[in-house]
């Protein structure tokens, strides 16, 4: 498996573009004929969007996607059902398919009704610009930007074991809002590997559980949610090959999300080992990455374990205080600050010095192994900030 270039366009005979005025813009992908899977936010308050998108990828194929930012398109009842299915009416005309084979999606503000006019422009730019090319997938990725401070893309090719090259590529946005089971964040892949919707679907799933829902920002989950995997139509190709080339893409753009949370200026990866189940594993990882005083004490460079402990008890993973380590780290050197459960890290201590040093790191890992099994999970987050509070305080305006 290797990096390569393009990003969703590193994939052949898919075509993208975006296109951006004011605070607006829109992204479009365009891949005839292609299978598609998709996963959804899990907010009980859905945009019209996601309504219309559950109901297209029910039949297995996309041809392409149309993805707004600047508007949410979210709480604006039959109207915005009516913007959203304008915008999959235009690309269609214009591409020459189905209405049904278009999936919409929406960022930015809840509760405005969609610029539609302005929106309708964007499209029509948009799709004079549709190409395969790496500059192509950037303009897409930056379309959908909304506090994003830089679009985020990647792109791999790996052999599967029947000896076939695939590559897989893929464009994400998503700043703040972001919370377990995905955050504000559009997730758009491609794939030229042949694939059933069925066999699309549980690969998706199986990266999403490893990556997308474990990454935390702010904790708030948003209305507006979607990765979209699409890919050229057939069957029985997909194999662990595969699902580890689609794993990897998308925990390097989980990382981007984390790195690139809004205010954020350190970057935290929280693995926990030796859990007693899967699940266990995973609300553990997450319940310290989401912690606000975990993130405060990122922020703050502060070695405070007590509060990484805490929430792992909160958590509703089964742990043992006695059996607990927790170690910090910042891909040089590593420190166990409590470890089988004796307090390391203390005043006068090397280990607290060590420990201090290493949270003024812009990157830090935190394990916590809980010494009850041999489950793995890690979660992906930021620091909270003061430019975080400013960045939303000033966003509706």
């Amino acid at each position: 498996m290797k990096k390569v270039e393009g990003g969703i366009c590193a994939v052949e005979n898919v075509l993208a573009a975006g296109a951006c005025e004011d605070n607006y813009g829109v992204a479009l992908i365009h891949y005839p004929q292609s299978s598609a899977a998709a996963v959804f936010t899990r907010n009980k308050v859905q945009a019209a969007p996601i309504i219309i998108t559950r109901e297209s990828v029910k039949n297995g194929k996309i041809s392409a996607i149309v993805a707004n930012s600047g508007n949410a398109n979210c709480f604006t009842g039959e109207k915005g059902i009516e913007d959203a299915k304008e915008m999959t009416h235009q690309v269609a005309q214009d591409l020459n398919i189905l209405p049904e084979d278009v999936a919409v999606a929406s960022t930015g503000i809840i509760g405005r009704q969609l610029p539609l006019p302005l929106i309708s422009k964007l499209i029509t730019d948009a799709l004079r610009r549709l190409d395969n090319s790496p500059a192509a997938s950037k303009n897409a990725a930056e379309a959908i930007m909304t506090t994003d401070t830089y679009p985020k893309e990647f792109a791999v090719e790996t052999t599967l074991t029947n000896g076939k090259t695939v590559r897989i590529g893929g464009i994400c946005k998503g700043s703040g809002m972001i919370a377990p089971n995905m955050g504000t964040m559009l997730s758009f892949l491609t794939t030229d590997i042949e694939a059933s919707p069925a066999e699309l679907e549980e690969a998706l799933q199986k990266s999403v559980e490893k990556t997308f829902n474990m990454v935390v920002v702010d904790g708030d989950e948003s209305t507006n949610d979607i990765v979209v995997l699409l890919s050229r139509p057939g069957q029985g190709n997909i194999d662990e090959k595969f699902q580890e080339a689609l794993d990897y893409l998308c925990s390097e753009l989980t990382r981007m999300l984390a790195r690139d949370g809004e205010g954020a200026t350190k970057y935290m990866e929280v693995e926990v080992v030796g859990a007693q189940s899967l699940n266990d594993a995973r609300i553990a990882a997450r319940s310290v990455v989401k912690s606000p005083l975990v993130k405060t004490a990122l922020f703050g460079a502060d070695p405070n374990w007590g509060r990484i402990v805490a929430a792992v008890g909160y958590s509703g993973a089964s742990m043992n205080e006695e059996t607990v380590t927790v170690s910090l780290e910042d891909g040089e050197r590593r420190v166990a600050v409590v470890d089988k459960g004796e307090i390391k890290a203390f005043d006068g201590t090397e280990e607290l010095e060590l420990a201090e040093s290493i949270m003024e790191r812009e990157t830090i890992k935190i394990t916590v192994d809980l010494s009850l099994g041999t489950f793995t999970a890690t979660a992906y987050g930021c620091d909270l900030s003061y430019d975080y509070v400013r960045i939303n305080s000033e966003y509706s305006t």
